[in-house]
């Protein structure tokens, strides 16, 4: 439903980042975290206010700044100001859920194609119920914090890696040619059919997944003890044992990175290598979970996934990438370079 909704905001994206690198270097972390609040934003309440979607993206940048702040409710700190502004957004967002109410209401339709606002509020459970307007607005809320930060970091880093091996580049940038030149002269965005056809770029994307750490580590709690590798014996009294018990009520965090880099599961880790994704149904026994396992998978992984297929589709036919500062040190826990990526985008002829 939503794929030219999400081009559009692609190609015009990477148009500006183009333009505004004719001045001086931009920092691509902060425009690849525009794409993709944009295109939750568009999504979620789709685009008939173009200045509702500016009013929520700015102030949630403020909100997103302190995710990782002191939770200090005092004026002039971060936290104190992001449930400031989070009061602001809902207040925005309600207003959307109330109009949307009223046009469903009266039969109107705002477009052909519903946006995920009005899908939620024609939602009910077995018995009846339907979602509030404060359930939705912190639905979206959710959302953006979910899905925004990760899907800009990895962005980031697949400009990074496609533009530091240029083999890799290549074969990407030839595949999405071939994609262009089968389709009809009449057709103007891509299909999902087309999406598909993006067997070499999917690979890409597995790797970079993999070898950039942009997820925070998955936590969970033991609901009864749960024995590893068949020991009686727990952590503390054997803390360097492979073999251990997690006591009922610990938390177990599971950090992705150590295992996508694990040499044990993946030959020459460090290496960046989309080949090593051929065969497309290796997990490599189960080590590669970037969205992580079982009932509790990220819900937004193929939103996710098609979005940096598209921007990446556009990426390597149109423009290329110069890192100013390749050797920058990394921030954490969003690892992302601490000049936010300086650099230059440059768009290329395709004639």
């Amino acid at each position: 439903m939503f794929l030219e909704r999400i081009e559009d905001i692609v190609v015009n994206s990477l148009q500006v980042m183009a333009d505004n690198s004719m001045q001086q270097p931009i920092e691509v972390f902060k425009e690849t975290k525009s794409i993709s609040m944009r295109v939750i934003l568009h999504i979620f309440m789709g685009s008939y206010n173009e200045k509702i979607i500016n009013q929520v993206e700015h102030l949630f940048g403020h909100i997103n700044d302190a995710l990782f702040s002191w939770p200090i409710y005092l004026p002039g700190f971060s936290y104190y100001n992001a449930l400031q502004n989070r009061k602001k957004v809902q207040k925005i967002v309600k207003s959307v859920v109330e109009d949307r109410k009223t046009m469903l209401k009266n039969g109107e339709m705002l477009s052909e194609k519903k946006d995920l606002v009005d899908v939620l509020l024609e939602l009910e459970d077995v018995n009846g119920r339907k979602l509030k307007g404060e359930d939705i607005v912190d639905l979206l809320i959710l959302f953006l914090i979910a899905g925004h930060l990760s899907t800009a970091t990895v962005m980031m880093w697949a400009m990074i890696y496609l533009s530091n091996n240029p083999l890799a580049f290549k074969k990407a940038k030839e595949e999405q040619e071939e994609i262009i030149k089968s389709r009809p002269p009449s057709q103007q965005y891509l299909s999902i059919e087309e999406i598909k056809q993006m067997v070499y770029l999917t690979k890409v994307i597995n790797e970079v997944l993999r070898v950039s750490d942009f997820a925070i580590p998955l936590s969970r709690e033991a609901t009864t003890d749960v024995n590893i590798n068949g020991t009686l014996f727990y952590v503390l009294s054997h803390i360097n044992s492979f073999r251990y018990i997690i006591p009922k009520g610990w938390r177990a965090v599971v950090w992705q990175k150590a295992c996508h880099m694990s040499s044990e599961y993946f030959k020459n880790p460090e290496e960046f290598d989309p080949s090593r994704w051929d065969d497309k149904n290796n997990t490599n026994g189960g080590a590669f979970f970037p969205f992580g396992v079982g009932t509790r998978i990220c819900p937004g992984r193929d939103l996710t996934k098609i979005e940096m297929l598209i921007f990446l589709h556009h990426f390597v036919r149109n423009y290329k990438f110069e890192q100013i500062n390749p050797e920058s040190p990394v921030s954490y826990p969003i690892t992302v370079p601490k000049d936010n990526c300086l650099a230059k985008v440059t768009k290329v002829s395709t004639e």
